[in-house]
């Protein structure tokens, strides 16, 4: 082989190398890109109504009790968790709700579901689960998650004076975080499992997981490797998450919201490809067969304190829970009297 072949075969693999570097580079390139939102043109959160000031104020009351009062609650720290459990059934009695406990042993404690009942004439064995956790991972959670138990204690307040066909639970779970997430210290598959045992028919779970934190920064919303392609670059909106068991109950919900609210929402069907979609209660329910949906602002896809010390109650946007809340509960109302 002479000199000038051996150049030629040379120029040739370094000119497929090149190649291959560029095209590894661009999809890098791509895949870093496609978790930032593309969508740049959603439109704006919307503006809280003067209605909804009350409702405003009356959950950012509960999120400084639960987060800056009363700080982590976790059996790590019983005494707060207990604290924040007398609270969580104080509220729901003040409101004319008989409290019942689901109590069980967790590091040698006694832990508890706190549930309230809203019973349904004409198909009250058809129950509607409406849950929230209220143990956080050793930070305030105001975010994650005294947001949504304000979220849930609320909801309940609306339906309290309201006829409707189907039962509504309002559950507060503990130990969703870790050390207990998944597994079968987790209080959502403690309540799964026993409303299995007593043959209870629940059609459906509805699981508020974060719904306070929002920005219209730009860059603001992170997403999964490429799903961002498809979703807004701003976090001002407050997404649906649901499995294919629960695509149904995920475009009715979103549609019922949509007809009550001018809040921007978004929603996703999981397939099992993507981190952090099954990261709450709604997945002891799925593990059951049961469909349900989890109502997030998309955790630490967004909210830069997420498990940190800086998870405070004056880090959150009461007016946007507040049009969430709203829409929330008309769309509940809809759903336990729909034929």
């Amino acid at each position: 082989m002479n000199n000038i072949s051996l150049k030629r075969k040379a120029k040739v693999v370094l000119l497929k190398g090149l190649y291959l570097f560029f095209i590894a580079l661009f999809c890098t390139l791509l895949l870093l890109l496609s978790t930032f939102g593309w969508n740049l043109w959603n439109r704006p959160e919307a503006n809280g109504a003067d209605k909804l000031i009350k409702l405003e104020e009356q959950l950012k009351a509960h999120v400084f009790k639960l987060s800056n009062q009363i700080g982590d609650r976790s059996v790590f720290d019983y005494k707060k968790l207990e604290a924040a459990a007398d609270y969580i059934s104080s509220q729901f009695s003040s409101m004319g709700y008989a409290v019942d406990f689901q109590t069980f042993e967790t590091e040698g404690k006694d832990v508890r579901n706190i549930i309230a009942v809203k019973k349904g004439n004409s198909k009250p064995e058809e129950i509607i689960v409406v849950g929230a956790h209220y143990d956080t991972c050793f930070n305030p959670g105001a975010d994650d998650n005294a947001s949504a138990v304000a979220g849930l204690l609320e909801l309940a307040r609306d339906i309290i004076d309201i006829d409707t066909e189907r039962t509504v639970y309002f559950v507060a779970f503990v130990n969703e975080e870790p050390p207990f997430f998944q597994t079968d210290s987790m209080g959502s598959v403690y309540f799964v499992k026993h409303s299995a045992q007593d043959k209870n028919n629940i059609i459906f779970a509805i699981i508020l997981e974060m719904i306070g934190y929002y920005t219209n920064e730009p860059n603001s919303q992170r997403y999964p490797p490429f799903l961002g392609i498809l979703y807004p670059n701003r976090g001002n909106y407050i997404a649906v998450i649901g499995n294919l068991n629960s695509r149904n109950l995920t475009k009715t919900l979103v549609s019922e919201f949509k007809k009550q609210t001018d809040f921007p929402i978004e929603s996703l069907i999981d397939i099992g490809l993507f981190q952090g979609t099954d990261f709450s209660d709604h997945w002891s329910f799925w593990q059951q067969g049961i469909p349900a949906v989890m109502i997030t602002d998309t955790s630490f896809y967004r909210n830069p304190f997420y498990h940190t010390q800086k998870d405070t109650a004056d880090t959150l946007n009461y007016t946007n829970m507040a049009s969430v809340v709203d829409g929330l509960s008309a769309v509940l109302l809809n759903m336990a009297n729909k034929k």
